[in-house]
């Protein structure tokens, strides 16, 4: 829950000033603050006239292969390479949507400033949004500082920016990452790394101008490459989703069609759908896409697929990292229905993001079998896949917004029957659609098989053979603060932690983390405690006790959470509490079977998403 101070007076005059508490995690924002009354805002920022952020431009971190020294980016001729953005798709001056924010790249080229080195400059900016989104890089090490939002009623907001260095930042939280770094004395194989880092705005409030962090130090410096207000997602409903879980070898595959099998959960009237290259080092193109409703329990449509368009183009490019919404289409999404969505890759593809469990058979094209998107019969589509590669969401028009559940294979599904669509989430929402006490919510799976709280399994570069997503921690962002209209998010995790041996206090501070994130984004926050697992060979008495700890704390931390669903207590066995009743397990004493998911469902408090 939100804690909110007051902290009195000033100067003889009515002086409001509100504190939003909150801490900070890997590559996100901290405390936003509030200050001023309608008429007048109080802040020790300087009232500089602000300037489109490219009028403040005044270092070059962008050079080309064979000119290196026009650039020197980090005060020691360090420099990005401009072919290898080229090849990531970061081309100048272009528009990338990256986490729902669309960011202005700089029209860099070699010897023209491309970044500001954050010094209390003001920016101008317009407009409402539900964020504030940068592209930053740090250079000399991380860098932080705070700046100010100001808003078109005297008000002011305070926010807090990181910014990871650019060289040695996590690479499970850039936006891209480059193979080279540039030198004065030739390039070198290294990763450089770009940001897309979001911080609070006041919602409902117009921006008018945005004061950049002071200077963090002499040797440390905080460069802004663009940055925007994201758009708020109001008049959409998120229906379904999955979370890029690793960036897998495929094929290669060439001119092949994916039909991919999704389960709506909310209905509505007209539709889009989201493709990210998460993870990705170069572009990927899209020749055609489209939806219909599945007709049996195959590749069939039940009628004529619905093509879609990127931008008023049938195809597109997602360049390295970003992702592409379609333009609306007016195709009605009935709910608790299975979706076919076609994708059409007409080059040649070696990897691709996927979400690596389904649960799920969905059907691809043979090589050279070019572009089936618009077909409706299922001749075409001669082999199966048990992963969702590049589609992460699917959202209807209308609707009263979404609530995310965040968690490992048990929300991933993997010990529910097959194709039955019985996954907790899933039993959730048919739940929601059958009551009118509460909104109809849309209910998007962000589960994540072997995916843990506090750790990275996949370490965000590169192909891997280990599918199990970065850190629940580090992908927030992504899966959570920007999805279609969240309102609440489920946190149900931390039993691959416990089994990995990750201390109990580690992993609370991580939830503690992840909270207190999503309440400054005005996301209300449910945690569920972590059903048990003795039995299964690597729980052992020490996880357990770690299990323990960490259900005290989601059962105790009164104001940290919005509510407590506690799964532990509605699964257990009373007279061997470190284990599952038999009733519930589908036989590794770690995956709760079919009932298991229905007491999960059935344990959620409809009252309290709200």
């Amino acid at each position: 829950m939100l804690r909110i101070t007051k902290l009195g007076t000033r100067h003889g005059r009515r002086h409001r000033r509100w504190t939003v508490s909150g801490a900070l995690a890997a590559g996100a924002a901290c405390a936003l603050t509030l200050t001023g009354t309608p008429a007048q805002a109080d802040t020790d920022a300087p009232r500089r006239e602000p300037l489109p952020l490219e009028r403040l431009f005044d270092n070059r971190a962008v050079s080309d292969d064979d000119r290196p020294r026009a650039a020197d980016f980090d005060g020691a001729g360090g420099s990005l390479s401009a072919q290898d953005l080229v090849r990531a798709g970061w081309t100048a001056g272009r528009a990338l949507d990256v986490d729902a924010s669309r960011l202005q790249l700089p029209r860099w080229a070699p010897g023209r400033p491309d970044n500001v080195r954050a010094d209390g400059q003001a920016v101008r900016l317009g407009g409402r949004g539900e964020a504030l989104s940068f592209l930053v890089a740090g250079t000399g090490g991380d860098a932080s500082g705070t700046g100010v939002v100001r808003y078109r009623d005297g008000s002011a907001s305070t926010y807090t920016l990181t910014a990871p260095d650019w060289r040695r930042g996590p690479l499970t939280t850039k936006a891209v990452g480059l193979p080279h770094r540039n030198t004065p004395d030739g390039q070198r194989s290294e990763t450089t790394r770009l940001y897309a880092v979001t911080v609070p705005v006041a919602r409902g409030r117009d921006v008018t101008s945005v004061v950049l962090p002071k200077a963090p130090g002499r040797d440390v410096a905080l460069h802004v490459f663009a940055l925007s207000l994201r758009a708020p997602s109001n008049g959409w409903t998120g229906s379904w989703a999955a979370s890029t879980s690793g960036y897998a070898a495929v094929g290669p595959w060439t001119d092949r069609t994916l039909r991919l099998i999704v389960h709506s959960s909310a209905g509505g009237p007209r539709t889009r759908i989201r493709l990210e290259n998460t993870f990705a080092p170069s572009t990927l193109r899209i020749g055609h896409a489209s939806v219909a409703v599945q007709r049996g329990d195959g590749a069939t449509a039940a009628g004529r697929p619905v093509p879609l368009a990127f931008g008023g183009r049938a195809g597109t490019e997602i360049p390295a990292g970003a992702q592409r919404f379609s333009d609306p289409v007016d195709f009605s999404v009935p709910p608790d229905t299975n979706l076919l969505v076609s994708i059409h890759l007409p080059g040649t593809v070696r990897a691709l993001p996927v979400h690596s469990y389904s649960n799920q058979v969905s059907y691809m094209s043979a090589d050279g079998a070019g572009d089936r998107t618009a077909e409706r019969g299922a001749g075409a589509y001669s082999q199966r896949l048990g992963n969702w590669p590049l589609l992460t969401g699917v959202d209807v028009a209308g609707g009263p917004g979404s609530v995310v559940t965040l968690g490992d294979s048990i929300t991933d599904g993997e010990a529910s029957a097959p194709g039955t669509n019985g996954r907790w989430p899933d039993l959730l929402a048919r739940r929601l659609r059958a009551q009118h006490t509460v909104p109809r919510f849309g209910v998007l799976n962000h589960g994540i098989s072997g995916n843990r709280v506090a750790t990275d399994r996949y370490q965000g570069e590169g192909t891997s053979t280990v599918m199990s997503g970065v850190s629940a921690g580090h992908r927030l962002e992504r899966d959570v603060l920007s999805q279609t209209s969240a309102r609440t998010v489920i946190v149900f995790e931390g039993v691959n932690d416990i089994r990995a041996g990750t201390k109990a206090d580690e992993v609370v501070a991580v939830l503690r983390s992840i909270a207190e994130r999503a309440h400054q984004r005005g996301i209300r926050v449910v945690a569920a405690t972590i059903a048990p697992c003795g039995g299964f060979y690597d729980c052992t008495k020490e996880a357990d006790d770690a299990r323990v700890a960490i259900n005290r704390h989601i059962r105790t931390a009164r104001g940290l959470y919005d509510a407590v669903f506690d799964f532990d207590a509605a699964i257990r066995d009373p007279e061997h509490p470190e284990r599952m009743l038999p009733r519930y397990d589908a036989g590794d004493h770690l995956h709760p079977n079919d009932a298991g998911m229905r007491v999960f469902s059935e344990t959620v408090d409809l009252r309290k998403l709200v």
